[in-house]
């Protein structure tokens, strides 16, 4: 079972995530954020809020109970990477 095992912020909306599986990326959350129109992603609009994440339930966690799947993050950080397509069609993310 994939989980994010550390979590680092880099600057405006970016994270650096490492996964379970050693694997180690960047995703910026600015398109998700802002986007995305529920009102859960509203609040991590601002900068000061989004950087308050935490690990928990093997994932990224912010105040407002918002959680990303392990499997999205990792989609996201990692695509366009071909080693992966298979993977990913599994997951239904393609």
């Amino acid at each position: 079972m994939l989980s994010v095992t550390k979590a680092e912020y880099l600057n405006n909306f970016s994270i650096r995530l490492t996964f379970n599986n050693g694997k180690t990326g960047v995703f910026d959350f600015k398109n998700i954020i802002f986007k995305d129109h529920r009102p859960i992603f509203e609040p991590l609009k601002d900068k000061n809020y989004f950087r308050k994440f935490y690990l928990k339930y093997d994932t990224l966690v912010w105040e407002n109970e918002l959680d990303l799947a392990p499997e999205y993050l990792f989609f996201q950080v990692f695509k366009n990477n071909p080693e992966y397509q298979e993977m990913y069609k599994k997951w239904e993310y393609i």
